[in-house]
């Protein structure tokens, strides 16, 4: 038996609220699969299971409870188990336990201390859970407007919530979310703000910065979209998340994370993609394995990245996995951005607007157009001499385009 558990889906994640069970008692559940939706102070997120078995029981119903990290949500019987009660870790207040851990005409003590609640609470049952089936549409455009998608009653297939019931609770004057919108952005503002605190205190950070000529990646870009149609065209930002992936295969050392006390490198490049969001604040998802996709699939990967990050359907691999974050403003007219290492990471590289400069090519004064590129590195993990080999090897990358 395992124990699925409030995730941590990111280093400033301390509480979650459960929105949706994907899954039902007595599903098969694979390795990978979503299983759960879960609220963040920064989006939903379709959690997913990481093991392979049957969801045997819910501990925890959909509710409007904000619920610590780590705790017990459900049990899943790895496969090959047969079906029996196990021990449940103590849920905190306000959880259920599930209720065959009791003796029929027996309830558990309150709690010393506190003031008495129920030992065990009625799970939703199956009817209601499927209720809070929703369209990641119908979730965003929900959120958009205030309100709380848990207390809506779909009409669509399976009791799905469309997005004509959330316009039809819109209209309705008696039906708002609890907490406007505005709470929810602040939320937001918060978490980042405690997580970029900790970073700062924590982490001894080291910045470098390089001008890098990118005129012939730009001309070789150029020639490349004039074969593609519109939608299939690729962004100059695709080039330089390539680049950089492939620039930690030559120095790995700032592709991993600080945990326990020491670096440990890790053997897959995801690189997070920094992604602003409509009502405020960021979040960074993975692009999973980036040095060894495509330029095309890595373009197709960040569209749906940023559409799904914006909608709030975000997959929690997607939130843990990053094993370095880039960011850009570019497209905000800066041209430099010094960042903030994420944490557990390593390092952060930044990348500001593609902008021409005078530049002397063989002895001659040109006009060239050139990126600024910048780097956060940790202290503990490496030095200055390793993170100027990483800015080296983006900038030979970048003056070769056919090979990325």
């Amino acid at each position: 038996m395992a124990q699925f558990v409030m995730p941590k889906l990111g280093a400033d994640m301390t509480r979650g609220k459960l929105v949706e069970w994907c899954k039902k008692p007595g599903d098969k559940v694979a390795r990978g699969e979503t299983i759960a939706v879960i609220e963040t102070d920064k989006a939903n997120v379709d959690t997913e299971s990481f093991v392979d078995g049957v969801l045997d029981t819910i501990l925890v119903a959909p509710h409007d409870e904000w619920l610590p990290v780590g705790t017990p949500l459900a049990v899943i019987r790895v496969e090959g188990e047969v079906a029996e009660a196990i021990p449940v870790a103590p849920a905190p207040r306000g959880v259920a336990a599930p209720a065959r851990e009791l003796p029929r005409a027996e309830t558990a003590p309150p709690r010393t201390g506190a003031a008495a609640v129920p030992a065990t609470r009625e799970v939703a049952p199956e009817g209601a859970i499927a209720r809070l089936r929703i369209s990641p549409a119908a979730r965003k455009h929900a959120l958009d407007l205030g309100i709380d998608p848990t207390r809506l009653t779909g009409t669509g297939p399976g009791g799905r919530i469309t997005l004509e019931d959330v316009e039809s609770a819109a209209a309705a004057p008696t039906i708002s979310a609890p907490a406007p919108a505005a709470d929810r952005a602040q939320r937001m503002r918060d978490a980042i703000a405690a997580t970029m605190a900790r970073s700062k205190r924590e982490i001894p950070h080291y910045y470098l910065a390089t001008t890098i000529p990118i005129a012939k990646a730009l001309t070789w870009l150029e020639a490349r979209n004039k074969e593609k149609p519109v939608t299939a065209r690729l962004l100059p930002g695709v080039l330089l998340i390539k680049a950089t992936a492939l620039a930690l295969r030559q120095v790995p050392e700032l592709n991993g994370f600080w945990r326990d006390g020491h670096a440990e490198q890790s053997q897959a490049i995801h690189v997070g993609v920094a992604i602003s969001l409509r009502g405020g604040g960021l979040v960074a998802p993975a692009l999973h394995d980036a040095d060894k996709q495509s330029l095309d699939e890595l373009m197709g990967g960040l569209q749906d990245l940023t559409k799904r990050a914006r909608a709030g359907s975000l997959k929690s691999s997607e939130m843990t996995d990053p094993t370095i974050t880039i960011t850009s403003l570019g497209e905000r007219g800066v041209e430099s951005v010094f960042g903030i290492i994420y944490p557990p990471q390593l390092a952060l590289v930044g990348f500001g607007k593609i902008v021409e400069r005078p530049w002397v090519v063989e002895g001659r004064i040109v006009a060239q157009s050139v990126v600024t590129a910048t780097l956060a590195g940790d202290h503990r993990a490496t030095d200055g001499h390793r993170g100027a080999l990483l800015l080296d090897a983006i900038d030979r990358l970048l003056q070769e385009p056919e090979k990325l």
